[in-house]
């Protein structure tokens, strides 16, 4: 459906607020990094599961922000992007009839992962305003046939960091019933107003049992590079190489080159990126309650999901996303799309704000036609 909404604008000129992409350049030092390897032939296949400079910077970069401690030659396997990493860490790790754990809403991405695998999922509700889940309602959810849990944090397209707190429980549910956590953390740079992300493998007794997941993508601004990776103890990452040898062979030789660069990217650098990622969300955030939407004020990531019961009295979400784009000229995704059971969020829909300030403002303007 995202892809589609992104089609759909394409179709009617309108300002695509659905797919998550930015529309301003990726860094200069980045971009340079890709061209220079190029030019300097690297065209061929690198090493399947990455080359070898990328994985030890990647390496260097979780031991100097997060104090992993990671072996680069047997615990790290680079993907074509994220979303080969999740599919490729669920298809090698589990079997058919496992049960997957999966928070509620959830990227649409998860649970066509774990149908492939013939894994069956369970799923986990994220309550507003505050996308807090039970307690009791999680721990109901584990069981001895339960392979995994997957945690998306900073969370989309709520906009959820998950606290330290709720990482342990987490945590020791994962250990207590022997079961992995697939952690999709591409939006670890992203967060706001003191939010801290916190790596699930950094909490005692995780690192055996978590795969990481990132890109970069999302903090880099190249979502169409398709360059990213999995961190997993040895044994796991075996299981991982071998689907991810088979599903793409590898990912591209040069653009990991600027994976290389965007590594040793400074502290200064994801400073900014935060301060700028607010002041986009703040003026989004502000439109949208212009237009009376109901949210709650995101804490990390690049969306916002809003209730549109003041807007959207018939509660079709897939029919009032449409309107948005032919009436409006504004895209956004149906709730929907976020959860098992469609009902759910037939009274929400999901806008990205990875844009310009001047696209934000022109989709502003047109979405007062709410108001």
């Amino acid at each position: 459906m995202i892809r589609e909404m992104t089609r759909l604008a394409d179709r009617h000129g309108a300002v695509n607020l659905a797919q998550g992409y930015p529309d301003f350049p990726a860094p200069t030092l980045i971009k340079d990094a890709a061209c220079r390897a190029i030019q300097d032939d690297v065209n061929q296949y690198s090493i399947t599961w990455g080359a070898t400079s990328l994985r030890q910077a990647l390496a260097a970069n979780y031991r100097r922000r997060y104090g992993m401690d990671l072996d680069p030659e047997t615990q790290i396997c680079v993907t074509c992007g994220s979303t080969e990493g999740m599919i490729a860490a669920i298809l090698g790790l589990a079997n058919p009839g496992d049960e997957i754990i999966v928070f509620e809403p959830f990227y649409e991405n998860y649970a066509p992962d774990a149908k492939l695998a013939g894994a069956t999922l369970r799923y986990v509700q994220l309550h507003p305003p505050h996308w807090d889940f039970d307690e009791a309602e999680l721990r109901s959810a584990f069981s001895d046939r339960t392979r995994a849990i997957v945690i998306n944090s900073p969370h989309n397209p709520t906009g959820k960091v998950f606290s330290r707190s709720e990482l342990q429980v987490i945590a020791e549910l994962c250990q207590s019933y022997d079961a992995i956590a697939l952690a999709d953390e591409i939006y670890e740079h992203i967060v706001y107003g003191g939010a801290v992300h916190i790596p699930i493998a950094t909490i005692p007794g995780m690192a055996a049992r978590t795969v990481t997941i990132s890109s970069i993508s999302k903090s880099y601004s190249v979502t169409g590079w398709r360059v990213g990776w999995t961190v997993a103890p040895p044994e796991l990452t075996a299981a991982i190489r071998k689907v991810h040898d088979f599903l793409t062979v590898g990912a591209a030789a040069p653009l990991q080159a600027g994976g290389v660069a965007a590594m040793a990217m400074p502290a200064e650098y994801y400073a900014r990126l935060a301060v700028d990622y607010r002041e986009r969300r703040d003026v989004l955030l502000g439109y949208l309650e212009e237009c009376g939407l109901r949210f709650t004020v995101p804490a990390g990531a690049y969306y916002v999901l809003c209730g549109t019961e003041t807007v959207d009295p018939d509660g079709d979400d897939v029919a009032f996303a449409r309107r948005l784009v032919t009436e409006v000229g504004v895209a956004a995704v149906p709730g929907s799309s976020f959860y098992a059971a469609p009902a759910q969020g037939a009274q929400q829909v999901r806008f990205a704000f990875p844009k310009r300030l001047e696209t934000l403002h022109a989709a502003g303007e047109r979405l007062r036609k709410l108001g």
